[in-house]
């Protein structure tokens, strides 16, 4: 099977978002031939390089969502008559949708609207070689304005002003460059099997695209909803801006939910969001994130012989709780540290280790103040008066001393502890389940779905019941046992890499033996492939054989591809 990969700012590029798990599916099915088509989302990123390939990645495309070059293209009369009924079409879709919160289900009059205008922007581009200088002449700019102006607009749309007009057109200019690329043809994405968006928004684009022109299926992956995202983003832009911004992804997200075979939650919270945010849930498939359980196998399976003898063996020593992520406010600290008050009340001696480094300007100045904090909260501590005290919470980042790595961290804690008040998808509870370790955790995103019975989760900004939860593991050694022993028996079952692989392998035969035969697959004598067509085409009728396409001029000549690497 040949598997069109589409990433936005993840796979292939070094630390992109997502291109962990990408690696580990592409390596993992070996089988498969992957085409990977990528945006780029900075220059830093595409100066960073690409991870190492393997043998089955046989081409990598790929374009910057961040910059566009002038392509030349001029546009006769004909072709700016089109772009203008096209991009109004667009544009009286957005100022005609529902507001956010009460956005109509695909197949409404506006979402049917939009779908069209798409379609007919991305036909225009394939023929005349690109949209980048029409997206950003003034003649956008007034098609925009006509559609807000226009007689039943929503009210945000007509209270928009210029400097409104100009940062929608711009937004709508970057969302669309995708349209003008030349990866549209027979032997591009004409000729995979399956399109497989790693992401939702713009990454998608293609393979809507890649659907309408030659009907290849789509399968669509969203670990973190970016409807959800977009919603969130731009507090401080005007109303009317965040209106039709809000309007054009609720768009493009309904298409998305509407043309893909399959959308592929990460979590049941990221499939409530999906559902909520209009998703059919006969197309829903859930698949969890694969994590590699290799590192953290010594430290899982470094089990006490007796529970007797691991009672003595953890009380050697003073208890320890463990936290390890991002430091950020949504983490929490503040009621972490007010809990490890209550808990240094009940269990003294008790030490807690903050490991983790500051997520961006923000996180440095959070960081800040936990640290004077934890300074008010617990005097340096001494055991005598010629001794140097020390304070029992400590500030750590992996790599430095006695923190090498998770495993290791982990390997010292006696309890785990998330103080999140947002969580997605919880990865460091899940290597610490991995580590064979109790944990308490605030009830929120995918915690509960990810712990199940195998550790103990309290309500969100609560520092009295987590304190009182972590005194509960700290003072029952074979609970603590019992727990880790069931946490990592649920994690090596349900969010391993080899879960995460065969899933979606059996996910990529479902849709393509769902999907109808486009053209005939030959082996090297020329003789038909296997199952290349359904049972049902061996039946005489109408529907015998692969449908007739025309094959458009366009196509003849292949032009010349953004960035093209064959491997």
């Amino acid at each position: 099977m040949r598997i069109g990969l589409l990433t936005e700012g993840g796979y292939p590029y070094v630390g992109g978002e997502g291109g962990v798990w990408c690696d580990r599916l592409v390596r993992g099915l070996d089988r498969h031939e992957f085409d990977v088509y990528a945006f780029s989302t900075g220059q830093a990123q595409e100066d960073a390089g690409w991870l190492p390939l393997p043998p089955q990645v046989a081409r990598v495309r790929t374009a910057p969502l961040w910059t566009a070059e002038e392509d030349g293209v001029v546009h006769g009369r004909r072709a700016r008559r089109r772009f203008t009924e096209h991009y109004g079409e667009l544009a009286a879709a957005l100022c005609h949708a529902a507001e956010p919160g009460t956005a109509e289900k695909p197949g409404t009059a506006e979402a049917d609207r939009f779908t069209n205008a798409l379609h007919g922007l991305a036909e225009l581009a394939r023929d005349e070689g690109g949209l980048v200088a029409a997206l950003r002449s003034e003649q956008a700019v007034r098609a925009l304005e006509r559609a807000c102006r226009a007689p039943g607009a929503r009210r945000t749309a007509r209270e928009a002003r210029v400097p409104d007009l100009l940062t929608v057109a711009d937004h709508l200019e970057r969302a669309l460059r995708p349209l003008s690329l030349d990866w549209y043809e027979e032997d591009g994405l004409g000729a995979v099997d399956l399109c497989h968006a790693a992401s939702g928004g713009i990454a998608v684009l293609p393979g809507l695209l890649a659907r309408h022109f030659f009907g290849v299926p789509l399968l669509v992956t969203e670990y973190g909803v970016r409807l959800r995202t977009h919603y969130l983003t731009r507090p401080d832009a005007s109303p009317a801006v965040r209106s039709l911004l809000a309007a054009f992804h609720g768009l493009l997200t309904a298409e998305t939910y509407r043309a893909a075979s399959y959308l592929v939650p990460g979590n049941a919270h990221a499939r409530r969001w999906q559902e909520r945010c209009g998703a059919d849930r006969a197309k829903l498939r859930t698949i969890h994130p694969g994590l590699d359980a290799t590192p953290f196998t010594r430290v899982g399976e470094d089990r006490p012989e007796g529970r007797e003898k691991g009672a003595e063996r953890e009380h050697a020593g003073p208890h320890t709780l463990v936290w390890i992520g991002r430091v950020e406010p949504a983490k929490d600290l503040v009621s972490l540290l007010h809990a490890f008050a209550e808990v240094r009340a009940a269990e003294p001696g008790t030490r807690l280790r903050i490991v983790g480094r500051p997520s961006g300007p923000e996180g440095e100045a959070y960081l800040g103040h936990c640290r004077a904090l934890a300074a008010q909260l617990f005097p340096d501590e001494a055991d005598g008066p010629h001794a140097v005290g020390r304070n029992p919470v400590t500030f750590e980042e992996l790599g430095g001393p006695g923190a090498e790595t998770t495993a290791d961290v982990q390997a010292g804690g006696t309890v785990t502890v998330l103080s999140s008040v947002v969580e997605g998808f919880p990865v460091g509870l899940i290597e610490a389940m991995f580590c064979g370790r109790a944990t308490v955790s605030t009830d929120v995103g995918a915690v509960v779905e990810v712990i199940g019975g195998t550790g103990l989760v309290v309500p969100s900004r609560n520092p009295r019941a987590l304190a009182e939860a972590c005194v509960s593991l700290l003072r029952d050694p074979e609970r603590r046992a019992r727990l880790g022993a069931a946490a990592r028996a649920r994690a090596l079952e349900l969010f391993s890499v080899e879960q995460n692989v065969a899933a979606f392998h059996a996910l990529y035969l479902e849709t393509v033996a769902r999907t109808p035969v486009r053209r005939p697959v030959l082996d090297g004598a020329g003789d038909p492939q296997p199952f290349a067509a359904p049972a049902e085409a061996h039946v005489p009728g109408h529907w015998t054989g692969p449908t007739p396409r025309a094959v458009p001029t366009w196509a003849v000549e292949t032009p010349e591809p953004v960035t093209e690497t064959v491997r």
